[in-house]
């Protein structure tokens, strides 16, 4: 407990990124310390029955808290921080997982000295298969960032990078998770359109798309190299691939994340 009486992790947003950061924590170490806090009392109340936290508002939750995680959409970010500047000091530790916004736009925001991390997560930490990716704002130091990525290694594996390099992680792994399920979803249309039950598609798509996950990880071999193995000369992998090079795939996927990269940059601009 620090000298204040705080401590603790408060977790401000009970979205989909927030819910996700408080399973896995749960799940690891059980509900001691952590908190929500949710300013739908609906939600508040079905986040605290689920997983046995307290659900307390701003005030208390920044009184009782010391690691304050931010979890609200950008676009709700600076009305959050005008709550939150009056009831944070430099004693606390703001980790934000807002998308696209800049460390200097938070810091701003809060009364001096105040540390922050930002943090980039993805929804598989609901399953403790996250990636996230963490910078230091000008006051975080080491000890912070170690915090922080000691908190985001109980949902999955940790990076640091620098805060530069954040919309480009964003657009990356943050809304990567999206373009596998689009992939996914368009096998299994494809195995319907050949014939085969919903069902049954869908099993062999995901555990084929599971199987190939852990044989990157784990092979230590290029993509390049897992493709070509699987690609025998005049055989059916080849004239499948020949065909996602024809309607340009690859491109569309670059320009994708491209776009996903651009949106991040925007939503990190302060418009008010």
């Amino acid at each position: 407990m620090s000298a204040d009486g705080r401590r603790g992790l408060a977790i401000i947003g009970g979205g989909k990124i927030g819910e996700a950061l408080l399973s896995g924590l749960v799940r690891r170490g059980g509900p001691d310390g952590l908190l929500v806090c949710e300013r739908s009392p609906e939600r508040a109340a079905q986040l605290a029955e689920r997983y046995g936290v307290p659900a307390l508002d701003l005030a208390d939750a920044a009184a009782r808290a010391r690691v304050l995680l931010v979890a609200v959409k950008p676009q709700d970010i600076d009305t959050l921080l005008a709550l939150l500047a009056d009831v944070v000091d430099d004693g606390h530790l703001v980790v934000s997982v807002a998308a696209g916004v800049p460390t200097a736009r938070i810091e701003a925001a809060l009364p001096a000295g105040v540390p922050v991390v930002r943090v980039m997560p993805n929804t598989p930490a609901l399953v403790d298969e996250g990636m996230s990716v963490l910078s230091a704002g000008a006051h975080a130091g080491e000890e912070h960032l170690d915090e922080a990525e000691a908190l985001l290694a109980a949902v999955g594996q940790v990076r640091r990078v620098p805060e530069s390099q954040q919309d480009a992680v964003t657009a990356l792994s943050g809304s990567g998770p999206a373009y596998f399920f689009y992939l996914v979803e368009a096998m299994v249309d494809a195995g319907i359109l050949l014939g085969l039950p919903r069902t049954l598609a869908a099993d062999l798509v995901v555990q084929t798309a599971l199987g190939a996950a852990v044989m990157m990880r784990d092979s230590g071999e290029h993509p390049v190299q897992l493709r070509e193995a699987v690609s025998s000369p005049g055989g059916t992998t080849v004239a499948a691939i020949r065909e996602l090079e024809r309607h340009g795939v690859r491109a569309a996927l670059m320009a994708a994340i491209e776009a996903a990269h651009a949106r991040s940059q925007e939503l990190g601009r302060d418009t008010t």
